[in-house]
């Protein structure tokens, strides 16, 4: 699920930054520092959408480097469990599939995928099919799963998702 959040960030500036576009730099590197990365409770920044303030710089003694303390805003992804989320198969193989949800990795047992579709090994690629090929995930397909469960590390979010629920399954 997406959220809008107001977050923290120290930027760490070297002394050559100083200067009239100082505050250009900040906000320059708040957003490459802080896009596209893993806030373990949080979730994944997206996009940091308003900068509320820029604190005063601390200078940091000996090394002559200033940290700048900054509240922004930005739009989160944190996924939780029981929702329903699409993804794209990233690889197949006897013991489940690895799907991709934007950032997110997520893991489907073969015990979380339908009794009715087995794993066919000598098909090119492999894949998990029904008896009579009506249905075939393979890699690069979009399907529809839902979140059982997650690990949050502090830097990283991992989900593992099922099948076996109304709706759920190949979208395409």
């Amino acid at each position: 699920m997406f959220f809008h959040l107001e977050l923290e960030h120290e930027i760490l500036l070297h002394p050559r930054y100083f200067g009239r576009s100082l505050l250009e730099t900040v906000t320059r590197k708040l957003f490459t520092e802080v896009e596209g990365t893993c806030h373990g409770k949080c979730g994944f920044v997206i996009a940091v959408t308003t900068i509320e303030s820029i604190g005063d710089g601390f200078i940091q003694p000996g090394r002559g480097f200033v940290v700048y303390p900054v509240k922004y805003k930005a739009i989160v992804f944190r996924p939780f469990k029981g929702e329903v989320l699409d993804a794209v198969v990233k690889d197949v193989n006897k013991v489940g599939l690895f799907t991709e949800i934007g950032p997110l990795q997520c893991f489907v047992s073969r015990h979380s995928i339908p009794g009715n579709m087995e794993f066919d090994p000598n098909s090119n690629p492999p894949c998990y099919k029904t008896e009579n090929e009506e249905m075939v995930i393979q890699q690069n397909d979009e399907i529809r799963l839902k979140i059982v469960g997650t690990r949050v590390d502090a830097s990283d979010i991992f989900a593992i998702g099922s099948l076996m629920d109304d709706y759920l399954g190949l979208t395409s």
